[in-house]
């Protein structure tokens, strides 16, 4: 329909904007109130203060939670936690399990306007391999060709399996089959970083105006123990359906202060919750906080090498005496689950994990032969075992530290807390720093057995943070990796497991549940077995 206005000038001008403001206003109707243009901001509490934000030297689900927010791998989590299409629009595997072809979306580009190419991905899954980026997570990126190679510096990072075919079709080719390569680039490992970035800011690339991401935020501000904020990014190619346009990510150490500012709308969600409230929490909150299980184990590291803990005898018996059920129900509110293995139950590729041998014993049998393998040990009143338990700062950690020091008072083990922040409890363990036992979870980054008993093989430096080296431990896991029938290597890993539970470098305590206080206008959020929850899959209402 063509509409003849006979007015001149201002006059036209004029009429011409009222006719078009009151029809744009009749057809639009309720979608164009002002509440509607307002800013959508999510206030989100994350349980820990980010070390880092360079995803090649990240180690934490605290980091990773920001990571997927800022940047887009090959493939993502969706709300549920399916492994979806990312970067790769869709991908093939070569008849022998080993060889994968990406084909990348033409659209996707970084925050700056910059194409995200294949080349990109070649450039990070080297610069991970790199030992001068000093990765402590790049084995988990072992089952490319050359990756192990490049990263203990035997080999150049040129010869890994990892080309550009061209702009849009990334190859990457595997040592072995790995059945659980793809799930495995959902990590914060797989994810792309800009190469023009750090070569003009290196190591501060990471920092606001310089951080140049290519998920669905972009950084805006980062200030330590305060916040850090992001905004939608313009560019990311699935722009139009990210509903939220701010996120504040708060570092929330304080669970009981989390919850108070949870019930005083000042946070949208929150990933934990303070477990001796749990009761009050779930009478006030009602269906705003969320249990579900979550593929993790809650473990205390042991110094395997320290004088007074080499012998196998004394880390079953600190074991033994640990009442996991009490710690489950009374301490955790039954928001975790008695652990008598570490690898947890359920794992994909896996039947039964290798149960510790006193899993079905009374306690007062175990808590008898405990103070037996102590004393065959040498260890008695006339000469006491006094433990350090190092814990990161949690009303929850505390109060699991406390009980098992109480539990370990009739062996005769004298017991001293020492408790730093979560920066300074990981960064301490990764580094090797001095402890005997030391709190510490591990959460699946991807569903297989592989991705736990991997912590404790010899050189992996970044996770064994007792030290332990088995060679018939190494043996049976080199064994697995190069094992391509399925059953035949769910076998290989039981028995590794199995001289897990006996040597016990970690000692296993209790399965995680994932705990959430989630408020009734953050729509979206999907609870899941990996507890991952995207900002760009959720909405704000109301």
């Amino acid at each position: 329909m063509t509409t003849d206005i006979a007015l001149d000038g201002g006059c036209r001008r004029l009429a011409l904007r009222t006719a078009v403001m009151a029809a744009v206003l009749a057809f639009a109707g309720p979608l164009m109130a002002p509440s509607a243009l307002a800013e959508v901001v999510y206030h989100r509490g994350n349980t820990g203060e980010p070390e880092t934000l360079d995803q090649h030297k990240t180690s934490t689900t605290y980091e990773g939670h920001i990571l997927r927010d800022l940047y887009e791998g090959l493939v993502v989590y969706d709300a549920a936690a399916n492994v979806v299409p990312g970067v790769a629009e869709s991908w093939t595997v070569s008849d022998d399990g080993t060889v994968y072809t990406f084909n990348l979306r033409s659209d996707a580009k970084w925050s700056n306007g910059d194409p995200v190419t294949a080349e990109d991905f070649v450039y990070s899954f080297q610069r991970i391999m790199t030992p001068e980026t000093g990765a402590k997570y790049a084995n988990i990126l072992y089952p490319i060709r050359g990756a192990e190679a490049a990263n203990t510096g035997d080999a150049g990072v040129d010869a890994m399996g990892v080309r550009a075919v061209d702009a849009t079709t990334l190859e990457i080719t595997l040592e072995s089959p790995t059945p659980y390569f793809i799930e495995l680039l959902t990590h914060q490992t797989g994810l792309p970083v800009h190469k023009g970035s750090i070569d003009e800011h290196g190591a501060e690339f990471v920092r606001p105006g310089n951080l140049v991401s290519n998920g669905a935020y972009a950084l805006a501000e980062s200030v330590p123990n305060s916040h850090i904020k992001m905004v939608k990014n313009a560019n990311f190619h699935d722009a139009a359906n990210v509903q939220i346009d701010t996120v504040f990510f708060y570092p929330t150490e304080d669970r009981g202060a989390a919850l108070r500012r949870f019930q005083a709308g000042e946070l949208h969600s929150n990933n934990d919750a303070p477990t001796e409230q749990i009761a009050t929490i779930k009478e006030q909150l009602g269906d705003q906080f969320r249990v579900a299980p979550f593929l993790g184990t809650y473990y205390y590291a042991v110094k395997a090498d320290k004088e007074k803990l080499a012998d196998v005898r004394v880390r079953q018996a600190l074991s033994m005496a640990i009442d996991r059920q009490f710690l489950a129900e009374e301490i955790w509110a039954d928001t975790m689950v008695a652990g008598y293995s570490f690898v947890p139950p359920g794992i994909g590729n896996y039947g039964e994990p290798a149960y510790a041998d006193y899993k079905d014993m009374s306690m007062i049998d175990r808590e008898d032969k405990a103070i037996a393998l102590l004393a065959e040990a040498g260890y008695s009143p006339d000469n006491p075992l006094t433990i350090e338990i190092r814990y990161n700062t949690s009303e929850n950690h505390k109060n699991t530290a406390l009980a098992i020091a109480d539990m370990w008072k009739p062996l005769g083990v004298t017991v001293e807390l020492l408790n730093t922040d979560v920066s300074t409890h990981y960064a301490h363990l990764r580094d090797k720093g001095d402890f005997d036992v030391a709190r510490a979870g591990w959460i699946g980054d991807y569903s297989d057995p592989q991705n736990f008993l991997f912590m404790v093989e010899s050189d992996n430096d970044g996770f064994n943070y007792a030290n332990y080296n088995n060679p018939d431990y190494d043996a049976l896991m080199d064994a697995a990796a190069a094992e391509t029938d399925l059953q035949k290597r769910a076998e290989i890993l039981f028995q590794a497991e199995t001289i897990f539970m006996r040597d016990l470098p970690f000692i296993p305590i209790l399965y995680y549940g994932s705990m959430s206080m989630v408020s009734d206008k953050l729509i979206g959020w999907e609870d899941n077995i990996q507890n991952v929850h995207a900002t760009r899959w959720m909405r704000i209402e109301g």
